[in-house]
């Protein structure tokens, strides 16, 4: 999830370490912090693959920066990230929202309808926090306040996220 952050955001244009991990913590932060010690290892690694380059510039008031930009190579792993994400991007929904934030630099709608599509075909599945053996229980099977508030609030989120992927994918394939 940080690596196809860097990747999108580096896409959008060049940045130094601090503005990326900035961005980084809005788009994921209330997920689980970035701290230095992960970011900066991660750069360095994507660094050596040859995904971004590093270059010295001199800073405004202070020492020089170093600018991070995507390389060509780095350019590709984005586009091929988005085109066929990882299972993961499409089940888990803090993944799945730094895949969207950065789906529209794939420029082929015909391939973001078919992100969009595994992602319709997950809500669609039978699902549930709770099950009794084989049946997924539903907020009305439970007294429990706390956890009916659980599932009203899972399946309203549902709800909004599949009205608003049957409307994009009715646009995406109209073009």
């Amino acid at each position: 999830m940080l690596e196809l952050a860097v990747l999108g955001f580096l896409y959008e244009q060049r940045l130094h370490g601090y503005e990326l991990r900035m961005r980084i913590a809005a788009l994921t932060g209330h997920v689980r912090p970035i701290a230095d010690g992960t970011l900066y290892p991660l750069l360095k690694r994507m660094e050596n693959a040859g995904l971004l380059s590093r270059e010295l510039e001199p800073g405004q008031a202070a020492a020089p920066r170093h600018m991070l930009a995507l390389t060509a190579d780095g350019r590709t792993a984005l586009l091929e990230r988005l085109r066929a994400p990882d299972e993961l991007f499409i089940t888990d929904e803090n993944r799945w929202f730094t895949l969207l934030a950065f789906l529209r630099h794939l420029e082929d709608a015909p391939a973001q309808a078919v992100v969009l599509r595994r992602r319709m075909h997950f809500l669609t599945q039978p699902a549930s926090f709770f099950w009794d053996g084989d049946r997924p229980l539903r907020a009305a099977d439970f007294d429990d306040p706390f956890r009916r508030g659980l599932f009203t609030i899972a399946t309203a989120t549902t709800r909004t996220e599949l009205a608003w992927l049957r409307e994009t994918l009715a646009t995406l394939e109209e073009d």
